[in-house]
């Protein structure tokens, strides 16, 4: 079980390769694409930046809930951080256990907890030319001594 912030391309084979288990009856894996229109505007890419070794502590007290919540076999996940062109892979997120049900519920409940607790801050960047930080929504205790990126 692991939780990885990268700066590089996420190599799916290197992840997925850990959830096989011999009482693995379920695989759930989710893929983070960047798309090119968020809230009616066109996107021409994102950024991602993280607090590294405070995204990488909390992603992996998600990964162990999860496997705790979910009774999982195993489970990884990996986000990116840096600049991101359309269609590129953000965040990939994979499960194992005995049966579908809870693979589905798990892989779901990691990468919604992921996108709410882990302090990673998304730039858009848009085809007219400007920018901005979307902010991260936390509901973890360090939220209150996280704030994202300086925009400018």
């Amino acid at each position: 079980m692991s939780f990885k912030i990268s700066d590089d391309s996420i190599v799916i084979d290197e992840f997925a390769s850990r959830l096989s288990h011999a009482q693995a009856g379920a695989c759930a894996t989710f893929e983070g694409w960047v798309r090119n229109h968020n809230e009616g505007q066109a996107v021409a890419a994102l950024e991602y930046e993280a607090y590294a070794e405070l995204a990488e502590a909390e992603g992996s007290r998600i990964m162990t809930e999860a496997c705790e919540k979910f009774d999982l076999l195993a489970a990884e996940a990996v986000h990116r951080v840096g600049h991101l062109q359309i269609g590129d892979m953000a965040v990939w997120v994979g499960v194992a256990a005995a049966h579908r049900g809870p693979a589905f519920d798990a892989c779901r409940f990691i990468i919604d907890e992921l996108k709410s607790r882990v302090p990673i801050w998304k730039k858009e960047h848009y085809v007219a030319g400007t920018s901005a930080w979307i902010n991260c929504s936390t509901k973890g205790d360090f939220a209150q001594n996280t704030s994202a990126p300086d925009s400018a």
